[in-house]
């Protein structure tokens, strides 16, 4: 009996040393090439050096898209989405577009950079400070090579430039530094001063939407707490919500949250994220998305 009592609570500590608390963390945003319509993995295809040779072997860049966030509709077959970030304010901010699938994204990427934002996100305070013909003349060892750009409107314009093409082509797995001219190498981090205190990735300006609608981003806000709501066309509250940011007050984190709300036919909407001021407890910080808002079939 003795000997059977000292099996069982062996295997009974086996039993619990397999057990651990869960862990999770937060992946950011990056572009996406739809899969086919089979269910055969698509293959994955390198993305060539645009001008010259590059050092090291080619990092392949097409992936596999991941469901699209509750509450908008996927991209469709053979496109590529891609991550746009423009300027606002004095600030950089994201927007994407969907075009046809091709492997020399990061050039893709800069044209469509160089481009004007579109009717709907000019009307939200977007422009570009990138100019035509901006391209990538390397990509090696995760560097990405381009000529210095213009210096044109001052020191402030030139980093706002500079941050928008960062920003922009480290979203894709062959980039993780962008060098101008015989510059040293940067990244993220050395234009991280220039994101607003709330950015918002999901949904894009202009998108379809449906409820419930996952709102997606990153912000730097009181207690981490970041609030969103939804507005129909006559600009009346429909729908309202909070969410954590996984960092705040002093350092930037994820959120993401759905809001549900009814619609009894389709018409203009905004996704406003913001912060509750925590002197007045007036919203600040606002970020406005206006979106097409759907009913729910």
């Amino acid at each position: 009996m003795r000997r059977a009592a000292v099996t069982v609570g062996i295997v009974a500590l086996l039993a619990m040393s397999g057990c651990g608390e869960p862990r999770s963390g937060s992946l950011g945003p990056a572009p996406t090439v739809a899969p086919p319509a089979t269910s055969t993995p698509p293959a994955t295809t390198p993305e060539p050096s645009p001008t010259g040779p590059a050092t090291g072997p080619p990092s392949p860049t097409a992936v596999t898209t991941p469901p699209a966030p509750s509450g908008t509709a996927a991209p469709p077959a053979g496109t590529v989405t891609i991550e746009l970030w423009y300027v606002r304010d004095g600030r950089i901010a994201p927007t994407r577009r969907t075009r046809p699938a091709t492997v020399a994204t990061s050039r893709l990427a800069l044209t469509e950079l160089a481009a004007r934002p579109t009717a709907a996100e000019t009307a939200t305070g977007l422009a570009t400070l990138v100019p035509n013909g901006t391209d990538v003349t390397r990509i090696a060892d995760g560097t990405a090579m381009l000529a210095v750009l213009p210096t044109t409107g001052g020191s402030a314009a030139v980093r706002l430039r500079e941050a928008q093409v960062v920003w922009t082509l480290t979203q894709f797995p062959t980039v993780r530094r962008v060098r101008f001219g015989a510059g040293a190498p940067v990244d993220r981090a050395d234009y991280a001063d220039l994101l607003p205190p709330i950015v918002v990735t999901a949904p894009i300006i202009g998108a379809r939407v449906t409820g419930p609608v996952t709102v997606t981003g990153t912000a730097d806000v009181f207690e981490a707490t970041v609030s969103v709501r939804v507005l129909d066309s006559g600009g009346r509250e429909i729908a309202t919500t909070f969410t954590t940011a996984t960092c705040g007050t002093g350092c930037r984190g994820d959120y993401r949250v759905s809001v549900g709300y009814r619609v009894d036919r389709e018409q203009a909407g905004t996704v406003e994220v913001y912060e509750v001021s925590p002197e007045d407890g007036s919203r600040t910080k606002v970020v406005a998305v206006p979106v097409r808002l759907t009913p729910r079939r």
